[in-house]
């Protein structure tokens, strides 16, 4: 089973000042963070797309392009690649280049995304929301299958016998992950496709979120995929610190990021209990030491039968310093544990 870590780009709000952590710092805080995940073997970094203030990332590509160059093993991947929001063909070309830079270490994972600026900042209807998204990702596959591309669909402008470059390797194909919420139509439609499948449990409790991919499973093969090429993963909230201090510290974090979402989402303010409660063994919050994460990671693995686990690991900003630590203890502690 692979481990990887995932970030969204948080940036910490200071009530002083009354402004959000410079996302230049930021950004390079990142690069230098995925170095050394690559020095600790973790094995996939996935960088997430957002369009707002309090996140710093907005062309995960670009970050992944700059990581590519101080890392030599792990993986890179989008997490996610806002598609219903995107041009296809755009996509294609970002990753086959980070493809060619990194040779041969690069993912993208699609989907709706949990936030929709992307719609109006690029141009785009949320009445085409579902319609967007399921032709985008009809064209991505096509140009990712094909190396001559003939297309048409109502949305956007046909192809025709047309060729997309610079071309990945493996023969031009590059892993493309459906990242899901939940919906069970989401899952079907990756489970028909045969594309591997994300599944986000943020929340709540994983045990839940079972008959789900259980459901993928079974139409995957029905489907007629072989089950050896199928691939799960489940991405959760992760940090870890040895420190019962710096655990219980963290909350802080957590809850501010929980509260900002959540004050234009109608979510009540987060609270300790929620925390705590996340954090036992039937939890979705990977909050702990390295023995704590560690078992919760195996037991995921022994209750879905996952082949990935991706830690999210940076919500709420924690300092640079708090994060590496956490970096070292998943590749060097939680890592060999559950492998």
């Amino acid at each position: 089973m692979e481990l990887g870590i995932g970030m969204f780009g948080d940036l910490g709000f200071d009530q002083t000042t009354g402004k959000y952590k410079d996302a230049g710092v930021k950004i390079r805080e990142i690069i230098d963070q995925v170095k050394l995940m690559d020095e600790v073997g973790i094995d996939v970094f996935a960088m997430g797309e957002h369009h707002r203030p309090d996140y710093a990332v907005s062309s995960p590509e670009i970050v992944l392009a700059a990581a590519a160059s101080v890392t030599k093993n792990i993986k890179l991947a989008s997490g996610v690649t806002v598609l219903s929001s995107s041009e296809p063909v755009k996509v294609y070309e970002d990753f086959s280049t980070l493809d060619l830079i990194s040779d041969g270490r690069a993912e993208i994972f699609v989907g709706r995304g949990s936030f929709i600026e992307s719609f109006p900042l690029y141009g785009y209807s949320l009445n085409d929301y579902e319609e967007l998204f399921d032709e985008k990702l009809e064209l991505l596959l096509k140009i990712n299958s094909e190396e001559n591309v003939s297309w048409s669909g109502k949305l956007r402008a046909p192809m025709q016998n047309q060729t997309v470059y610079p071309r990945a390797k493996n023969g031009g194909k590059l892993p493309i992950w459906r990242a899901v919420g939940g919906t069970p139509q989401s899952v079907l439609s990756a489970a028909k496709l045969g594309m591997p499948l994300v599944v986000a449990i943020i929340g709540g409790m994983p045990i839940q979120f079972k008959s789900l991919i259980d459901f993928y499973k079974q139409e995957y093969l029905k489907a007629g995929h072989s089950e050896s090429a199928m691939q799960i993963a489940i991405h959760s909230h992760t940090f870890v610190s040895d420190d019962k201090n710096v655990v219980d510290g963290y909350f802080h974090n957590y809850k501010s990021q929980m509260d900002r979402i959540g004050s234009s989402r109608g979510w009540a303010p987060y609270t300790k209990m929620q925390y705590e409660g996340g954090r036992n063994k039937d939890g979705a919050l990977f909050i702990g030491n390295a023995n704590e994460v560690a078992d919760k990671v195996a037991y995921m693995k022994e209750i879905f039968g996952i082949t990935r686990f991706i830690g999210h690991m940076d919500v709420g900003d924690p300092a640079d310093d708090i994060m590496r630590k956490s970096i070292e203890l998943f590749g060097e502690k939680v890592g060999p544990q559950v492998k």
